[in-house]
């Protein structure tokens, strides 16, 4: 079969053909019909700091796509041979602490689909049966392929009040606009978004975000008062890593508000910590992957009411052979959310 690989410890990916994996004991063989590209694709594919630490070439890349099942393993009887899957990227130990007490998201021993095992960029793929699940009614395969980012939006947004609240998401990259469609679907009184590029910012209002405040030339908590007279924010979704922008998005926070972070900041960075978070007596909670199932059943709820729409955000569609412009789209901030279609797929 043919694969997107990360051939070795130096920047790019090379499209390779590579033996069709077997479904070992608890897993399921997949054809894969649509895969995402994410952040991280990118930063495996520019061979940045964390990736040198972290990946093991050779490894097929892809952790975000979608799946008929074609082949199951020893002692899988659910799901089904021919069902449509999403899949949870985390593969989980289900021993460790975390995993024991209900947190399996932040399990100490965590594989991840397309950075530690093969992944999701190729014709086929196994996965453990446990991390699949099913497809919604009538949800599209584009859409379907980027359940499990939608999954971080979600787990991201529900880690705080939003009914009925003053939101702001921070950073309209995919999973920033699926926030925006996340806050918006449960019931946000008024969903605002920041970014410096003018194209997010437009995705942004396609996703019906009530504002949108261009930073580089607005100052977000000033602009945040005149749309809340003077309330500011019950919460921020902070999804870019910037220090400016967390610093931003505290700022705008009223007294006991929350911040709730899933960007990931590249270098370590000062912070104000008196004056933003202490004496405001800020929530500030780390957010990493999605719950386990929980937050895929909240989605699967939201998708399924037709009240949470992606498809807005999902900008571009191509073949998987384009890996490299897909990559080129992201570096330069020209998309939203793409999704691939592997070889011997149509669109």
């Amino acid at each position: 079969m043919m694969a997107v690989v990360k051939t070795s410890a130096a920047p790019g990916a090379e499209i390779r053909e590579v033996a069709v994996p077997s479904p070992g004991p608890g897993e399921v063989l997949l054809r894969v019909l649509r895969a995402g590209v994410c952040g991280t694709d990118l930063h495996i594919w520019s061979w940045d700091r964390w990736s040198q630490g972290r990946i093991r070439p050779p490894v097929t890349l892809g952790h975000e796509f979608v799946g008929e099942i074609v082949e199951l393993g020893n002692d899988v009887t659910t799901p089904a041979l021919g069902d449509r899957v999403s899949c949870e990227s985390h593969i989980v130990c289900h021993h460790c602490i975390a995993c024991r007490t209900g947190n399996a998201h932040v399990c100490e021993n965590t594989r991840i689909l397309g950075v530690d095992v093969n992944g999701g960029f190729a014709e086929y793929v196994t996965v453990p049966a446990v991390n699949c699940w099913r497809v919604p009614a009538g949800i599209s395969l584009e859409v379907a392929a980027v359940m499990e980012p939608c999954g971080n939006a979600v787990h991201t947004a529900f880690s705080g009040p939003l009914s009925g609240c003053s939101i702001a998401v921070t950073g309209c990259g995919p999973i920033g606009l699926f926030a925006i469609g996340v806050a918006r679907a449960a019931g946000a009184a008024h969903v605002f978004a920041s970014d410096v590029s003018p194209y997010r910012l437009e995705l942004a209002r396609s996703m019906h975000a009530d504002a949108v405040v261009d930073v580089r030339s607005e100052s977000l908590a000033e602009r945040v008062s005149e749309l809340t007279n003077g309330r500011m924010l019950d919460g921020v979704l902070e999804m870019s890593g910037h220090p400016s922008a967390v610093r931003d998005g505290l700022g705008a926070l009223r007294m006991g508000g929350r911040m709730s972070m899933l960007g990931l900041p590249t270098e370590p960075f000062e912070l104000d910590w008196n004056r933003l978070v202490i004496f405001k007596g800020i929530t500030v909670h780390g957010i990493i992957g999605r719950r386990m199932y929980d937050t895929w059943f909240q989605m699967d709820q939201l998708l399924s009411s037709g009240r949470l729409d992606l498809r807005p955000a999902i900008t571009h569609v191509m073949p998987m052979e384009r890996f490299d412009e897909a990559i080129a789209l992201l570096r330069d901030a020209r998309a939203g959310k793409v999704v691939l279609v592997p070889w011997g797929q149509t669109s």
